[in-house]
């Protein structure tokens, strides 16, 4: 019998590790080549885990919540063969692999491995097991060895997990400190006393508490931090989309046809929102510290909801290079698959900028929140038939037009009003310019 190691395959450039949630597969269970052994999760999508052979699962080298690193042995699994020659084969492998080390580098090696055996030690005091993910949380918290016992544990054998000591962070932030001015008996000066306490929460018989799922407490973090780092601010413009709305009614029969896709609204707005960018470089940027990264490539984020109520980024890469059938087939084909539950973790990486359409659930426009790193995140508002005065040679006169509201969010730090404000102009002035005698 030979021993297989399956380990965590790589997930996409950006993603280094992923969290365990659930074992499909018990020890002693018979795998086949390609069936599923267990889910998993990074910061953004859900996915599974395939055994690459068939045999028998005989040992989980991690429990549900832990931290797993791409490229990690996760589980043995006990095939038929000849375990002498895979052991021969890996050895082998071993010998073809080495790399000769400079002995500075060695030095450099032992060094930083004994900085991590010292911090690996902090909490050596304790009789609990904590995994180092969790001591490095309540080492930057400045969680004591006392605090962190303290924490009763939602994992195996009540060991405390990444989401328990976060939701103990985040309860014990949710304190409110209270102030208050008494007069000191010594000087006779006002002094602010500041006392700590809970928020209380009201909850009748009648009421239902339910936790908030990992990816709902992941959306919650992320835009709690995306106000707390950027200085919001947003500009509105109103657009007349009539051109647009009478395009699409008069060829979307025929683009189904030719192309096997269905042509929405979504794409016509991305490929004005790709144009815009060209002209304004300066959105496509990130931030680090006093630092801005000039993005390359313009990579569009399209929120997408998903059946639960949550909600997900997917990437539409290269954005400006699409004509418009390509970007019809890049949004329905992420679209879906976000519905589906079947997306990638790379097709949730590397946005530039991030376009929501609120109009989907009937809003005229909303004030969306960044997506962190980026700079800014257009919403798109619901289309209306509006009574509005038109300008002609003969004279103005009212008439029906289709027109809908864009509203620009954008970080103050490095954008600023005039730059914030003529990019959505510039997004209004492509879709009002639109040709309604185009091909597709």
């Amino acid at each position: 019998m030979a021993r297989f190691e399956l380990k965590l395959p790589k997930m996409g450039e950006s993603v280094a590790e992923a969290t365990v949630t659930n074992w499909l597969k018990e020890v002693g269970d018979k795998i086949e080549a390609d069936e599923a052994v267990l889910e998993i999760a990074t910061d953004k999508v859900d996915s599974e885990v395939p055994s690459e052979v068939s045999g028998i699962l005989v040992e989980q080298l991690f429990g549900k919540d832990d931290l797993v690193q791409v490229g990690q042995t996760i589980a043995i699994i006990e095939t038929e063969g000849d375990s002498s020659e895979s052991n021969s084969s890996e050895i082998k492998s071993v010998h073809e692999t080495v790399i000769p080390v400079e002995a500075p580098d060695i030095e450099k090696e032992i060094e930083m491995v004994k900085e991590s055996v010292s911090f690996l030690q902090d909490f050596s005091g304790s009789e609990k097991f904590f995994s180092p993910l969790v001591k490095n949380i309540a080492k930057e918290e400045g969680i004591s060895i006392e605090e962190l016992e303290s924490i009763s544990g939602s994992g195996k054998d009540g060991r405390v997990t990444k989401d328990d000591i976060l939701k103990y962070i985040e309860d014990r932030k949710s304190q409110v400190t209270e102030e208050k001015v008494v007069i000191s008996q010594k000087t006779a000066e006002p002094v602010i006393q500041k006392s700590t306490q809970a928020v209380p929460v009201s909850v009748n018989g009648e009421d239902e508490i339910v936790e908030m799922d990992r990816m709902r407490k992941l959306i919650s973090g992320y835009m709690v931090a995306s106000v707390q780092t950027s200085a919001h601010v947003q500009s509105f413009i109103e657009v007349d989309v009539t051109n647009i709305v009478k395009w699409r009614d008069k060829v979307k029969m025929a683009f189904e046809k030719r192309e096997g896709e269905k042509l929405t609204f979504t794409p016509i707005f991305m490929e004005a929102v790709a144009k815009a960018i060209k002209d304004f470089p300066g959105i496509n940027i990130s931030v680090e510290g006093d630092y801005i990264i000039k993005r390359k490539n313009i990579n569009l984020g399209m929120a997408a909801a998903l059946p639960n109520g949550n909600l997900i980024v997917p990437v539409i890469k290269n954005a400006d290079q699409l004509n418009l059938v390509g970007m019809a087939k890049a949004v329905n084909d992420l679209g879906n698959r976000a519905k589906a539950g079947k997306l990638k973790p790379d097709d949730t990486q590397g946005g530039t900028y991030t376009v929501t359409n609120v109009g989907t659930f009937g809003s005229v426009f909303g004030t969306p929140i960044i997506n962190q790193p980026q700079v800014g995140i257009l919403a798109l508002g619901a289309i209306r038939k509006v009574p509005a005065v038109i300008e002609t040679p003969e004279g103005d006169f009212i008439g029906i037009r289709q027109k809908m509201f864009l509203s620009h969010s954008y970080d103050h730090r490095v954008v600023d009003g005039a730059l914030g404000g003529s990019f959505v102009k510039r997004v209004a002035e492509y879709l009002e310019a639109f040709d309604a005698d185009r091909d597709f």
